[in-house]
Order: C-alpha cells, then structure tokens, then sequence
C-alpha cells in the first residue's frame, strides 16, 4: 500500500487539488496523503503563458522535484496530458512504485502529446497561434468533460480553466515511466473528450487496464470508485 498518491492534472486547467479534491478527502479517512503539482505551462509558476514560456520540460521539472522531495512509496495519478508529464518526471525514480494513467497517454521515448491525436484540434479546444495559447472553450466545457459530476462541480469548473502554452503538444518526451513502474490504465467509458476506443488503444501498453462507466474526471464524479482501485493497487 503505498503511503502517498500524487495527482498530474490534463491540459488547460489550473489548481490541480481542486479537481482532486473529492478523492483526496476519501484517501485522508483512510490515511494516504495525496498532493496534487502545479504545471508551469498552463501558468501556475507565475510565468507568462505564452509561445516562449514554459512548456513539458518545466512541467516535467515541477513534477520530478516533488517526486524526489519524498522517498515514501509513492502512486502517481496521471490524467489526461498528465501521462505525457509524468512518463518523464517519473523516470528512475525507486519511490514511484505504480503509475494510474486516467483517460491518458503513454508515450514512447520521443513522442509528442500530438502523435496521440488527430490531425487538427479537437472541437472543444481554442487554439490561438497569435498567443502561442491554447484552452478549452467554456461553452463546451461540461458537455464535453463533466456531463456526469455534481451541479456544484459544473459550476466552478471553468474557474479553473487555464490558458496552456501550445509548446507542449509538440515536445517529445525523453522518458517513458510506465516501461519501468508498473502501469494501470483507467478507462472512462463515458468520456466525451477522449473518445472510449481510443482510451482502450491507447490502454494496450500498460500492464493492466481497468474500466469504469463515467466521463473525463472519474475523480470529481466517481472519486469512491477511484479510491477503492487507488488502495489496491
């Protein structure tokens, strides 16, 4: 049982802990600490978002120090463009005994966020090349990710949106973790932004793969069912 989780948030969203929020209370009853990084690149360091600021190497950077601050056995969430930071940030690392990759990627040494997509942006997503920006489009925002969580979740979710640096879909990674640890992948069958084939393709590289009936944030609308498969991993 590992003594600490450690949750990467997806693309274009800030303030990691309050999307992790519902299953990291549940973890604290059981008495497993979680802390969730923050992502330079989608702002969170006090840099400008922009097409020169920070990008996977900062994000990867944040992630791996805090990774290192603590030898406790350690689990770490990775959702969405999380398992693109984490298949580097936790390279190597002898603490890190089991990755959780939900509705997420596992890159191979040298491929890029956008070797996983099509090959223009997705509907939801606003890219802005004058900004070197991206984020998701408000409008779409619940329909899209959060179609099965809570009204008050629905509500304060585009708060917690974030501009993220377009830099990051093109960078290749230089480490790929979940050959190392072993790997979950957590397949959300409801998932409108993910399409649920394309999770399961993506799903085949790890060492085990789990599925469960909800949309892009199982934390936030299934966080009990998130802790139970947590604590036996």
């Amino acid at each position: 049982m590992a003594t600490r989780v450690v949750f990467v948030h997806g693309a274009c969203v800030r303030d990691g802990s309050w999307w992790w929020r519902r299953t990291a209370e549940l973890l604290r009853e059981r008495g497993v600490p979680s802390v969730a990084p923050e992502l330079p690149s989608c702002g969170e360091a006090g840099q400008p978002v922009d097409a020169d600021g920070p990008g996977l190497p900062e994000d990867v950077a944040a992630v791996r120090r805090l990774l290192l601050a603590d030898n406790e056995p350690t689990v770490v969430v990775a959702h969405s463009y999380g398992g693109i930071v984490t298949a580097e940030a936790a390279a190597g690392i002898g603490s890190v005994r089991h990755l959780l990759l939900v509705s997420s990627y596992l890159p191979e040494v040298g491929q890029s966020l956008s070797d996983f997509g099509d090959d223009g942006p997705a509907p939801f997503l606003d890219v802005d090349p004058a900004s070197g920006t991206f984020g998701v489009r408000p409008e779409l925002l619940v329909d899209t990710f959060l179609q099965d969580c809570d009204p008050e979740d629905k509500e304060q979710a585009e708060h917690h949106l974030a501009r993220q640096s377009v830099r990051v879909t093109a960078q290749p990674v230089g480490a790929a973790a979940w050959q190392q640890v072993p790997s979950t992948y957590l397949v959300c069958a409801q998932d409108g932004g993910t399409p649920p084939g394309r999770q399961r393709d993506f799903a085949r590289r790890a060492g085990g793969i789990v599925e469960l009936d909800a949309g892009h944030h199982p934390f936030l609308s299934r966080p009990a069912a998130v802790r139970d498969l947590l604590l036996s991993l």
